[in-house]
């Protein structure tokens, strides 16, 4: 299956007080290890969008074979990094494989198992207390909607509405937690997803 991987890297955490990209686990940044295992997944491509910060944290990818863009109106939301990446990846007309960094708990069988979901359904999400979410593969053509999203949000009301059958669901409960607030980084140390602080 021939498919682009996006990471979002470009919030500023200001509800956690500090870069969530810069937590680290095993002793890497959850961005660079975001972008490794995207690389790792098989993508053809891997696009990271930076926003706040960009410039520290655009040094986290050095030597990996990523291409990292700049989401000049990162304040506006996950629809505005999807509007970059769609830009970055114009041309590109397979599926999109899209996850954010705040997620301590994935690892690269996640993404190969949406990768296979897709491959027989069109597309993958994750289930999130049954609704659904990143890491998630999109097919084609719901990625070419990628630039008519708005404000925070994403591809979950498009592919819930997908017909039965269209969407594979991850069961990967662990991917529930992502870093939003200080609390949400101990629960992350405290399973052994983060390293301590």
């Amino acid at each position: 299956m021939d498919f682009a991987a996006v990471l979002l890297a470009a919030g500023a955490s200001r509800r956690l007080g500090q870069p969530k990209q810069l937590l680290r686990r095993d002793g890497e940044s959850l961005l660079r290890r975001g972008a490794r295992l995207a690389l790792a997944s098989g993508a053809a491509r891997t696009v990271v969008v930076l926003g706040a910060r960009a410039e520290r944290l655009g040094a986290e990818l050095d030597g990996l074979a990523a291409q990292s863009v700049l989401n000049p109106d990162w304040q506006d939301g996950m629809a505005s990094s999807l509007a970059t990446a769609a830009r970055a990846l114009a041309g590109f007309d397979g599926a999109v494989l899209v996850l954010a960094c705040d997620q301590p708990a994935l690892e690269l069988a996640h993404l190969l198992a949406l990768r296979d979901g897709a491959a027989a359904a069109g597309c993958a999400a994750t289930e999130h207390a049954g609704a659904l979410g990143v890491p998630a593969l999109i097919s084609a053509q719901l990625w070419r909607e990628a630039t008519g999203v708005r404000g925070d949000r994403g591809f979950g009301a498009a592919l819930a509405q997908a017909p039965d059958g269209a969407v594979w669901r991850l069961l990967a409960p662990e991917l529930e937690l992502d870093l939003d607030t200080p609390a949400d980084v101990d629960a992350a140390i405290a399973r052994g997803w983060l390293d301590p602080l």
